[in-house]
């Protein structure tokens, strides 16, 4: 891991009591594995197992390195579009005490055991703080939720939809050149669903409403450990144990993904307090 990032995180951590013993390994192999088979791609959509440590640590690093040389990166993650005036505002802001509480403090974060479907981490805030420092560094990035309040859909085919459409409008707005990061549960990322897939699962992914964009869709998985699953009730979820591997692209036109990349292991981070 770059000096930066762990350092960074460190920080972090000791600002939302995260537990940060050493290095999360293979961050930085994932990490160019992505950004070589991405290419130009302008639109990369990251499907994550939700409520990992490792995971906001991969997106710190993509974000630092695609800002380099004064290059636009912005960052599109699975909150409430609600959330955005306060996430803006924290970017702006010093990182002390009143402003991190200020954002700790969002309806968002403020949740039930129930209601911690893993998207809620102090792992999270510490990506936040992460491209706060970047741009206090002067780096051209910047973070915005794309999601909709849970109390504003009747079905995952309406949220889907509706964060694809927030997702276009803000591409597009975006100047020309800029580079977008989308952080989102593995079945969003989906450019099709797989074959097999439950009846549940066969509706309309938000990727696959936005295959007409430069799209590159990569899932993220791990070779052991576990993730964060709300399965009644949620609780850490252990993930299958794979030999070692390399990513796998894929080329059909029924693709579920464009590359599938495997961090050597994934754990469950802290989530944060109700």
């Amino acid at each position: 891991m770059k000096r930066w990032l762990w350092m960074a995180a460190m920080v972090a951590s000791m600002m939302y009591g995260t537990a940060f013993a050493a290095p999360a390994t293979g961050v930085d192999d994932t990490a160019t594995q992505i950004m070589t088979l991405a290419g130009d791609h302008r639109l990369v959509v990251l499907g994550e197992y939700h409520g990992t440590a490792e995971t906001p640590l991969l997106v710190a690093d993509l974000m630092e390195r695609y800002s380099r040389d004064n290059a636009p990166v912005r960052l599109g993650l699975e909150l409430p579009m609600s959330e955005n005036a306060a996430l803006a505002r924290y970017l702006r802001s010093n990182g002390d005490a009143d402003a991190r509480e200020a954002l700790r403090t969002q309806p968002f974060w403020r949740v039930k055991d129930e209601q911690h479907d893993g998207r809620r981490s102090r792992d999270m805030l510490a990506l936040i703080e992460a491209l706060r420092a970047l741009r206090a560094q002067g780096r051209d990035v910047g973070v915005a939720g794309y999601d909709i309040e849970i109390s504003a859909y009747d079905s995952d085919v309406d949220r889907d939809a509706a964060m694809a459409t927030h997702l276009r409008q803000q591409f597009n707005a975006l100047p020309a050149g800029t580079r977008m990061l989308v952080l989102t549960g593995n079945v969003h990322a989906m450019r099709h669903p797989f074959e097999d897939a439950p009846p549940e699962m066969k509706h309309r992914t938000m990727a696959s409403y936005l295959l007409d964009l430069p799209l590159y869709s990569v899932r993220v998985e791990a070779l052991r450990g576990q993730s964060w699953g709300c399965l009644k009730p949620c609780r850490a979820i252990t993930l299958p144990e794979r030999p070692a591997r390399d990513p796998v692209a894929e080329t059909d036109a029924d693709r579920s993904y464009d590359v599938w990349v495997y961090l050597p292991e994934l754990s469950v981070g802290t989530l944060t307090d109700p």
